[in-house]
């Protein structure tokens, strides 16, 4: 069964594609940089099913962080309300 995945796989592959013509290429040689400038974070389902995209999720922790401000001066003084 395995044969036939990997041969299902090998057809969809356009000509340009031969890997084995390329030479001089590292795996993973852009991997560091690429981590530093990406922060990925995985959702639970139910949590997703809640932002239809990025933005939405971005929109939604910048609010939480206007809270979030909001509420340490309060607390930072050594009020309790």
């Amino acid at each position: 069964m395995k044969k036939e995945v990997e041969n299902e796989m090998e057809d969809e592959l356009s000509t340009e594609y031969d890997f084995a013509q390329m030479q001089g290429g590292v795996r993973g040689k852009y991997v560091e940089r690429y981590r530093t400038g990406t922060n990925l974070v995985l959702l639970d389902p139910d949590v997703a099913q809640a932002f239809p995209n990025d933005a939405a999720v971005n929109e939604a922790l910048r609010l939480l962080i206007q809270i979030a401000q909001r509420q340490q001066p309060s607390t930072a003084m050594g009020r309790t309300e």
